[in-house]
């Protein structure tokens, strides 16, 4: 035989009692929305019926306060997901490989690694890497121009120069043509190091 169950309408009333109520001024209804109370803590929410929730969307404004200028800097931090960006090539490019330290020659194409190398050329290595360096400083300091540079500066700076100190400007002068030829090889090592 069966037990007979009994109604308790203690339990009855329990089950429609929501867990918790709208945060919405005179609501009576249940709190199962939630939405964040401020752009600075997105972690921190108001809890709203349905009704509720739809309504503080509709008048929700994520930028609300801010200048231009501080919502073009946040959009523009967003659209690279909040992480640092460089250049396209800035990380990989011939400057970044004197930066870096590869110990074990990873990066370098050398399957000996560095410590092979120096053993057998006695630092030729370091010491190539060093004069490609200092030919770089070099152009730089020709061209009186500092890094980060963009080609159509590096050209225009060129066209400058050569202007300046070409020879037909000068009559002829041996030194202008002189300069000119360092003019144009400092040109040639920048373009190569920077933009190839």
């Amino acid at each position: 035989m069966m037990p007979r169950l009994s109604f308790d309408p203690f339990f009855e009333a329990a089950a429609d009692v929501p867990v918790r109520m709208c945060d919405h001024p005179g609501c009576i209804a249940g709190g199962d929305y939630r939405a964040p109370k401020s752009r600075l803590d997105l972690h921190d929410y108001y809890w709203f019926c349905l009704d509720h929730v739809r309504a503080y969307n509709t008048a929700w404004n994520y930028y609300a306060g801010m200048s231009d200028s501080e919502i073009e800097a946040e959009i523009r931090h967003d659209t690279v997901w909040q992480r640092p960006s460089w250049r396209l090539g800035d990380r990989h490019g011939p400057a970044y490989a004197h930066r870096l330290r590869d110990y074990f020659g990873v990066f370098s194409g050398d399957p000996d690694g560095p410590g092979e190398r120096r053993r057998r050329n006695g630092d030729q290595g370091r010491d190539r890497a060093h004069r490609a360096l200092s030919v770089r400083e070099q152009a730089l300091a020709v061209f009186e121009i500092e890094p980060p540079f963009t080609l159509v500066r590096l050209k225009a700076r060129y066209k400058e120069l050569v202007k300046l100190h070409h020879p037909d400007s000068h009559g002829g002068d041996k030194a202008a043509e002189e300069k000119l030829k360092i003019i144009n090889q400092a040109y040639a090592t920048l373009k190569a190091s920077y933009f190839a």
